[in-house]
């Protein structure tokens, strides 16, 4: 019965990573509106290493259209930059030497509805990792059958998977519902 419990939460672990990550996707998505977060994916060439842009430099969003980045180091602003460009974000960086500004353009409709895709595949995705976790779980239990444990305490625990992931794909559903309405806003 112990290692049924075990089970149950290893795979209540991995579901509530699951959302985590799913959540992660969702924040990189913009929505019309300027934040930090849309720059965590940037990678900029730093003394020989990718380093995150967020650790060179300080990012704030003096208005819901722009993002200011102050690079700690003014010889790396030419490197923010060209990662910014290459990037998908669609932004372009103006530089004065100092900082780097990035005006955040309203989105158009057809923009939107190319974000709403987006969120909906990584929404997907996030729903097919919980799916794998509860095969995974429900194929471990069932190897407990081999070692006396009643058939029974498989079967309530394989209920009990089905709940967790019910409950973790409405989280998925509902945060997924939120993204949608944030990026259909205008």
């Amino acid at each position: 019965m112990e290692e049924i419990e075990l089970y149950l939460a290893e795979a209540e672990d991995l579901m509530e990573k699951a959302i985590h990550h799913v959540n992660f996707a969702f924040s990189k998505i913009r929505a019309g509106k300027a934040t930090p977060g849309m720059l965590d994916g940037i990678m900029i060439e730093y003394y020989g290493n990718l380093t995150p842009l967020n650790q060179v430099s300080s990012i704030n969003t003096p208005d819901a259209r722009s993002i200011i980045i102050k690079p700690w180091e003014k010889s790396i602003i030419p490197e923010i930059e060209k990662s910014i460009i290459n990037s998908d974000l669609g932004l372009n960086p103006q530089s004065d030497g100092e900082i780097i500004r990035l005006n955040v353009p309203p989105l158009s409709e057809e923009r939107r509805l190319q974000l709403v895709k987006q969120a909906k595949h990584e929404a997907e995705n996030g729903r097919v990792s919980i799916r794998n976790i509860r095969k995974d779980t429900n194929d471990h239990l069932r190897k407990l059958l081999k070692e006396h444990v009643s058939e029974d305490a498989v079967k309530n625990a394989e209920m009990d998977v089905q709940e967790l992931t019910n409950k973790y794909i409405e989280k998925i559903e509902e945060m997924l519902h939120r993204k949608e309405e944030d990026i259909l806003t205008v």
